[in-house]
């Protein structure tokens, strides 16, 4: 990914595609959601000052991504960030304008949600918050670490 503008765009759209939704589903779980515990929670208060300044500004990067994308929580010399990118396109790729290691991340790419939701993106966004698998963001947080 680091090095993914010397490949066609058909591997950057594919390789992205292949990563993002792989992390995608280890990041949720059936009963999941609530608060984050651990070191992401502090992660998370100590970039953001709550949990809920974080997800408010996730909430908007997904909601506010024109057409198809991603939104992330990426961490980058011991700081967490919120962003978003295009298409298939992620914070590892040296095309990326904001760089970084995801933690967390939501599909908006109109497939993700439509069936259920319809156009109505930020209902999907706010019901992400319930299936979020902590234990999974903690352990790759603590891998960058």
């Amino acid at each position: 990914m680091k090095n993914i503008s010397k490949y066609s765009v058909a591997i950057r759209n594919n390789g992205g595609g292949h990563y993002n939704h792989s992390l995608f589903w280890k990041l949720m779980k059936p009963a999941g959601g609530g608060n984050p515990d651990g070191q992401i929670a502090e992660a998370i208060n100590n970039s953001f000052g709550s949990f809920k300044i974080m997800q408010e500004q996730f909430n908007a990067a997904a909601t506010t991504r024109f057409g198809s994308g991603w939104a992330w929580l990426i961490a980058d010399k011991g700081k967490l960030t919120i962003t978003s990118t295009a298409n298939q396109d992620n914070p590892l790729m040296d095309i990326a304008e904001v760089k970084g290691t995801p933690l967390l991340a939501l599909d908006v790419w109109e497939h993700a949600y439509y069936l259920k939701y319809q156009n109505k993106r930020a209902d999907y966004v706010n019901a992400f918050w319930n299936v979020v698998n902590w234990e999974h963001v903690n352990s790759l947080l603590k891998a960058v670490k």
